[in-house]
């Protein structure tokens, strides 16, 4: 089988035109059949969209194709887990967002029987009490779109795709996986594939029962409260749950997320060893999606081929600080993604249709263990605690009632507090409280954001319309530590560990989770066993 590249159609093309342009790059050699491994689209040129194909082919003689810079063998992207050995004790998996998820699936198809541990409740069940906060107002500090079955990837635009380097095609073996469980096959080759929060819901589910069917086994509300860490030599040999009962497990996977912070203080005061990381702080900005697709799309907005439009942009502040579009959802919500009581924290969400009337995205501000207040003081959780105090003010800002602080473009640009909406209405739930944000991040990000709006629209006329809404704060980019770990996949000091995911500081979106787990797994079924990575 061959691979081409660079097969450029128009956006408009026929059916046949594919087949005749695939054949053409291979003659004289006859085509016998083919398929569409990744579809890009070219919007470079607002006026003449083009579709961009990579093919798998297969050819009656692949020794008279023309060499050419485009035409190589297909690779295998086949998965092949590494031989696993058999540990005396069921490895344990902390979490079950995306990384917790593979992890697991991987360990079960080579017969490990991994015990799955969820503070939170099934997907299912902690929807409703997502739901009850943005709608009602109510929290339920385990059961949100941070905690519970399916990790914080499960209320997002669900985005499958990543800039990870992945030379065993790892990612491959994620997007296979979730088709398998009832993605739509175009993931499979679309560029820019997305799930949406409904899909992701059964497809977790289907997961669940997948790996509960090769043996393993899930714990839903077990909260992990204490480590077995042996010393002399050091090395981890289990885990205590919040009921008091411990579980004994020579790896254990950590996949905690990037929001579990009592369990990072647990880690710290395990003598873990962590390290500070940067992360990003900023705001929900929200346009009519409308705008997007005009100003990426042209005449050509609503093609059903293209979708609704994203947009992706970076700003470098004449204050030294990068300003980014970050986890953009089109056609989404902004949504309300605290996890602990009196603290405001926002996030986007969009379903597989992207038909909502907004696009939004964060706009946010990147921040190293430099700027965390008290970071001198050698508290490895400085930047931990820099978030709370940031979503306690936007609490406080928003009304102290769940809602959250908001503000139109035009009066953040004059530093004027808003007391009307425009034409863009919030979509944020419970409920957006108008203000002035300026109140609510440290001034080098208000003003760092304050200079890049006007700049984004020059590459989207219309971003800085004066009613488009900002909404306050996005503080959970990523987390602000890294579980350090070695080449082994172990923690540097704690053998037995396994550091993974979002929540470690490797991951960032639900397909590097994903694929991260898959390592993690992988590292397990390796230790032990004498082989190298």
């Amino acid at each position: 089988m061959l691979r081409l590249t660079e097969i450029i159609l128009p956006l408009d093309h026929d059916e046949p035109a594919l087949a005749t342009a695939v054949a053409a790059r291979l003659a004289p050699a006859k085509l016998t059949n083919f398929s569409v491994f990744r579809r890009a689209i070219d919007a470079r040129r607002k006026s003449a969209i083009r579709l961009t194909y990579t093919i798998d082919a297969t050819v009656n003689d692949e020794a008279v194709v023309p060499q050419q810079t485009h035409i190589r063998p297909t690779p295998d992207t086949a998965y092949k887990p590494p031989n696993a050995h058999t540990p005396k004790t069921r490895p344990i998996i902390i979490g079950t967002g995306p990384c917790g998820i593979f992890a697991a699936l991987i360990l079960a198809q080579a017969g490990l029987r991994p015990i799955i541990l969820e503070r939170g409740k099934l997907v299912r069940e902690r929807t409703k009490d997502t739901w009850a906060l943005w709608r009602r107002g109510i929290l339920t500090p385990e059961s949100n779109v941070q905690f519970g079955e399916g990790g914080a990837g499960t209320f997002s635009d669900g985005k499958l795709y990543s800039q990870i380097s992945d030379p065993n095609h790892l990612g491959r073996k994620v997007l296979t996986e979730f088709v398998a469980a009832g993605a739509p096959p175009e993931i499979l080759y679309v560029a820019h594939p997305h799930i949406g929060t409904f899909r992701l819901v059964g497809m977790v589910e289907t997961m669940r029962a997948t790996i509960e069917r090769l043996g393993g086994e899930y714990r839903f509300g077990a909260k992990v409260t204490g480590l077995l860490i042996d010393q002399n030599p050091r090395r981890a040999r289990g885990v205590v749950l919040e009921s008091g009962e411990t579980l004994p497990a020579d790896h254990i996977i950590l996949a905690i997320g990037h929001s579990a912070r009592d369990t990072f203080e647990l880690l710290r005061d395990s003598a873990v060893h962590l390290d500070p990381k940067p992360f990003s702080i900023g705001f929900r900005i929200e346009h009519p999606q409308s705008l997007i697709d005009h100003a990426r799309y042209g005449s050509f907005a609503g093609n059903p081929i293209l979708g609704a439009a994203d947009y992706k942009l970076v700003h470098h502040a004449n204050n030294g600080r990068s300003v980014y579009s970050f986890c953009m959802c089109p056609g989404g919500t902004v949504v309300a993604a605290t996890s602990e009581p009196g603290r405001v924290v926002t996030n986007g969400m969009s379903q597989y249709s992207r038909n909502e009337r907004n696009a939004n995205a964060g706009i946010v501000v990147g921040i190293t263990p430099a700027d965390y207040p008290n970071a001198d003081g050698g508290d490895i959780l400085a930047g931990m605690a820099f978030q709370r105090s940031l979503e306690s003010q936007a609490y406080i800002a928003g009304g102290s009632t769940y809602h959250a602080p908001g503000q139109l473009v035009g009066d953040f640009l004059a530093n004027r507090a808003s007391t009307t909406l425009g034409d863009v209405t919030p979509s944020y739930k419970p409920g957006v409280h108008l203000t002035n944000l300026a109140a609510c991040l440290p001034d080098y990000a208000i003003e760092a954001i304050r200079e890049a709006i006007p700049h984004f629209a020059k590459k989207i006329p219309g971003f800085d319309r004066a009613d488009a809404i900002l909404t306050g704060v996005e503080t959970r980019t990523s987390a602000p530590i890294r579980i350090t770990r070695g080449k082994d996949g172990q923690s540097l000091n704690t053998p037995g560990l396994f550091p993974a995911g979002e929540g470690a500081g490797y991951a960032g979106g639900i397909l590097s989770a994903g694929v991260d787990g898959i390592r993690a797994a992988e590292a397990v079924m390796r230790a032990g066993s004498g082989l190298s990575d």
